[in-house]
């Protein structure tokens, strides 16, 4: 599958078949993160792989009870192990670098059959106590993967013509 057709058919997965996610396929999906950019090469985003169900349903829980994440038969959560470089345009970089490299385990997921859901609602202070994270790292998503029950319908995406302005910013 070409890049363009994994970002046209990616939808945000609630809903999960309770077969395993093979052991080859989460491979490629987190090579695909460690492989993805980040500001000045730092690498600092690591992933905790959660296939255990109790810890699922408790990751559920801090995930404001989304009882999704209990069902999907994988949970990553994307951390930084650094959260003070800012880059040069003043943002921090940990979120972006962290961001991105879910992304590309997102399209790498929908190449391996796989559907996927970034979850950003959660206690932080409970997803670390439940994996027993360090202080000091952040937790910045978690990402519920396994193989889809449902697809959702593409939702409504804005226009180019709404979103992208050429040369300056127009009002």
């Amino acid at each position: 599958m070409d890049v363009r057709k994994a970002i046209q058919i990616r939808r945000s997965i609630r809903a999960y078949e309770s077969r395993d996610v093979e052991e080859d396929k989460l491979e490629r999906v987190l090579e695909s993160g460690r492989l993805s950019p980040s500001a000045g090469n730092r690498q600092e985003r690591r992933f905790v792989i959660v296939r255990d169900a109790k810890t699922r349903k408790a990751l559920s829980e801090a995930a404001k009870n989304q009882s999704f994440v209990a069902q999907a038969p994988v949970v990553i959560a994307a951390c930084s192990v650094e959260s003070d470089y800012i880059m040069a345009c003043g943002q921090p970089a940990y979120s972006i670098d962290t961001a991105i490299a879910v992304d590309h385990m997102t399209l790498q997921a929908v190449e391996e059959g796989l559907g996927t859901c970034w979850i950003g609602a959660f206690d932080e202070k409970k997803v670390k106590e439940i994996l027993n994270i360090p202080g000091s790292v952040r937790v910045v998503q978690l990402l519920a993967l396994g193989y889809p029950s449902a697809i959702p319908r593409p939702t409504s995406r804005k226009s180019l013509d709404e979103i992208v302005m050429r040369e300056k910013w127009r009002i």
